[in-house]
């Protein structure tokens, strides 16, 4: 696994969005993909924060911004984005995280900090698991590996 601590080290923030969301621009003009003022602005908020948010939090977001107040607003918009490989579902969390790569196939690893709650995506390159599988003939077709541990900030902090 090759570590992509973006999540935890500081960097230009506006630049990460920027260019993240001209990524993902660029995919969907590619794909013939529309990305809707919601399904926007939810890449917008997950990009801002650089962790992993709820659903819930996610339509908060959205309400005080008058793009929508119901659930499925949301959720149509979180999933729009999960399949298009821009935003990844943090299972441990039951929650959403902005991809760090996205448009780009790849298999993510999560590195949580179960403190301040922020998300690094690394790329999963070789894992110890992935070899046995092709080796008894399994056919590995989705990967889900999620750490949790404390970011540098947070082990300095305590």
């Amino acid at each position: 696994m090759t570590p992509d601590p973006l999540g935890f080290r500081k960097h230009n923030h506006a630049r990460c969005v920027s260019s993240a969301m001209t990524a993902v621009e660029d995919a969907c003009a590619a794909r013939g993909l529309q990305l809707t003022p919601v399904r926007r602005r939810t890449l917008e908020i997950l990009l801002e924060a650089h962790a992993a948010l709820g659903a819930y939090d996610v339509l908060a977001r959205l309400d005080a911004e008058g793009l929508g107040s119901k659930p499925p607003v949301a959720y149509r918009a979180l999933s729009f984005l999960v399949e298009n490989g821009f935003v990844h579902r943090i299972e441990r969390l039951n929650a959403f995280v902005a991809c760090a790569h996205p448009g780009a196939a790849h298999d993510p690893a999560f590195m949580i900090c179960r403190n301040c709650k922020k998300v690094a995506e690394a790329a999963l390159d070789d894992c110890a698991f992935l070899t046995p599988a092709a080796q008894s003939g399994f056919q590995v077709e989705q990967t889900v590996f999620e750490a949790e541990g404390l970011c540098p900030a947070c082990q300095g902090a305590s």
